[in-house]
């Protein structure tokens, strides 16, 4: 348990990457604050966690809220003694936040980028010195995407945002790398969540998540788990000499010449032409 003795935080850490995240940081010893806007299902995970022996508490709140950024310090520092670690997961989506620059309102853009960026920069506003006093460093972990690597199409916000959080941990991490601090970025493939299975199930099929696989070098898609595991290395001690770098936790996918991909799969859509995926009820690509 090599992170007995340590405290968390894990934003959005009810579900999905956040919730597995949260998991994964209390089995290697360390206590958690799962935070999130969604309180029950906060509350199973942190019951999860202690039956499987961890120790977590559970914080309500939108983390692009000053005051809840401070607050989940406070509560971290008050309920725990002390934090050394941040993961930075939290963001939620909406259809009105699809679209280009000439299709998404602006307040919808601010609302994202809240969530996106101001939300990263508040964590480690009132994170850093909280880290500091316990002195014994600390690691921030914040989520990118691969979507911060590679562009698409009608999604100015979320693209903006994942890249920006590329260059806010870099730029973090020189300046608090002084202190014992790293900051460092994950950049996740395709991660099948909770959510993402519901939404396979209700708009999917085998043919369509096949699809999905087939585009990965390693022929899967993700889970949560592989997502946890990574942060879990890096905020371990044997990541001490890791500091602002992005990693892509995706499968291979971004390291592919995107003709390739192409050309791999244009056959098997061809023979499959039922095929469904959960984008297609989006109109994200044109199509519902």
């Amino acid at each position: 348990m090599s992170l007995r003795g340590k405290s968390a935080i894990v934003t959005g850490g009810a579900l999905g990457i956040g919730g597995a995240t949260a998991r994964r940081l209390a089995r290697d010893g360390a206590c958690v604050l799962v935070v999130d806007v969604e309180e029950d299902a906060a509350r199973a995970n942190a019951e999860r966690i202690a039956a499987a022996g961890g120790r977590a508490a559970v914080m309500a709140g939108d983390v692009s809220d000053e005051d809840v950024a401070r607050g989940m310090v406070e509560r971290a520092v008050g309920e725990f003694g002390r934090l050394d670690i941040l993961v930075q997961n939290a963001y939620g989506g909406g259809a009105d936040r699809v679209g280009s620059a000439v299709e998404v309102s602006t307040g919808s853009w601010r609302a994202g980028m809240d969530l996106l960026t101001t939300a990263l920069f508040l964590g480690a506003k009132y994170g850093v010195p909280a880290m500091e006093v316990s002195g014994d460093g600390g690691r921030i972990v914040n989520i990118s995407s691969v979507h911060g690597l590679l562009m698409a199409s009608r999604s100015v916000v979320y693209e903006a945002g994942k890249s920006a959080v590329i260059g806010m941990t870099r730029q973090m991490a020189i300046d608090f790398g002084p202190l014992g601090i790293t900051v460092n970025a994950i950049a996740p493939g395709h991660i099948v969540t909770e959510r993402g299975e519901r939404l396979w199930s209700e708009h999917g099929n085998a043919a369509g998540f096949r699809l999905f696989e087939l585009q990965y070098p390693v022929r899967r898609t993700g889970v949560p788990d592989d997502i946890a595991n990574a942060i879990g290395f890096l905020c371990s001690a044997e990541a001490s000499f890791v500091t602002g770098v992005t990693l892509p936790v995706d499968g291979g996918l971004s390291i592919q010449l995107q003709e390739d991909i192409v050309m791999e799969v244009k056959n098997y859509i061809r023979d499959n032409a039922g095929l469904r995926t959960h984008f297609d009820s989006q109109g994200r690509y044109g199509r519902r």
